[in-house]
């Protein structure tokens, strides 16, 4: 399939929330372009960061900690560079909070007013923008009540250098009480396939309080894209040789699942993972969903999601291949899973 265009109804705005802005139906995950899926190429990130905004594109989403720095400073190249047209509607959204290293190491979140404004003021230079369009920590403090939090981003609003407040990987309880301090735009949370815990508890309190859901990992990091191979050697600075559902018998169960998938794609003349973004735009207008391709054919390939309709039939049979809970291993390995507000 070729890449949808900017005119094609399938890129139509979604809102992000009742009080964010409208961005396209698919955002762009950039962190891959620099940290934890192994080495990219700086020159390709960049065209495919242009490709994206060329085809209709327009949220770009990234964190000030994917490899302390680089990736915000490689948007800021791909905005600099790209036609006026195009930088004037991308949207950045930003995730901040994660202490880390000189050894790439990581430790802990800090969600402090006087650290929020810290961040903020350090990720404005290096991308090379007046704003941040949507802004929230990466990860809850536990130290910092999220009232606290959210209150420094909000002066960050007033002041005019953030338009959105943003949250990510909380639960129920933590959405509320940050709704009651500010407008909250949208919550960025895995949700794929695979990934379905938000469906009981999380979903119905954002749709309650009209906030967005932005969702990350719909290919469960290339393990439900149908191009992970069963042999596949990781990079030793690859994220995944630590995640608990690539594996050993883990990855294998679920690499079964991708085939019961790909039977279902290939009757759609699709690809698996088209079939998996397709199946994340279908839960609803109320979710975008991210997409780390760093690659232009894989954006290509991601792109013609927006073109496949899952009717009830599909959609039963997709079910019926991969029911919820389907999947075997944590979506992170222990001592991270600790750190998730949205797990307890």
């Amino acid at each position: 399939m070729s890449p949808t265009t900017p005119t094609s109804p399938a890129l139509r705005p979604r809102p992000l929330g009742s009080t964010g802005p409208e961005v396209s139906a698919i955002g762009l995950g950039c962190m891959g372009m620099s940290a934890l899926y192994g080495e990219a190429d700086r020159g390709e990130s960049i065209a495919t960061i242009h490709a994206a905004l060329d085809a209709g594109i327009t949220l770009l989403d990234t964190g000030d900690f994917y490899a302390m720095g680089h990736n915000e400073m490689l948007i800021g190249e791909a905005l600099r560079t790209a036609p006026a047209a195009h930088r004037e509607k991308a949207l950045t959204s930003v995730k901040f909070g994660a202490l880390r290293d000189p050894d790439g190491g990581w430790s802990s979140y800090d969600g402090r007013p006087a650290a929020v404004k810290n961040f903020a003021a350090y990720s404005l230079q290096r991308l090379g923008v007046d704003h941040i369009d949507v802004y929230r920590i990466a990860r809850v403090d536990p130290g910092v009540p999220i009232e606290e939090t959210v209150g420094a981003i909000a002066e960050l609003v007033e002041k005019g250098h953030v338009r959105h407040i943003g949250l990510s990987e909380v639960g129920a309880d933590t959405i509320r009480r940050a709704a009651a301090t500010a407008p909250i735009s949208d919550l960025q949370i895995e949700y794929s396939l695979i990934s379905r815990g938000i469906e009981e508890a999380i979903l119905p309190v954002t749709r309650e309080l009209g906030i967005g859901i932005t969702a990350y990992g719909v290919l469960s990091r290339g393990l439900i894209s149908g191009h992970f191979g069963r042999d596949r050697k990781l990079a030793a600075n690859d994220f995944r040789g630590m995640s608990p559902r690539f594996q050993g018998e883990n990855l294998q169960h679920n690499l079964d699942l991708v085939e019961s998938l790909r039977k279902i794609a290939e009757q759609k003349g699709a690809s698996v993972a088209q079939v998996a973004i397709a199946w994340v735009l279908s839960r609803g207008d109320d979710i975008v969903p991210l997409v780390g391709a760093r690659r232009r054919d894989r954006l290509t390939e991601a792109l013609g999601a927006l073109d496949i309709s899952l009717d009830s039939a599909d959609l039963a049979a997709i079910e019926e291949a991969i029911p919820a809970g389907a999947a075997a291993g944590d979506r992170y390995p222990e001592a991270q899973m600790t750190h998730l507000d949205s797990e307890r």
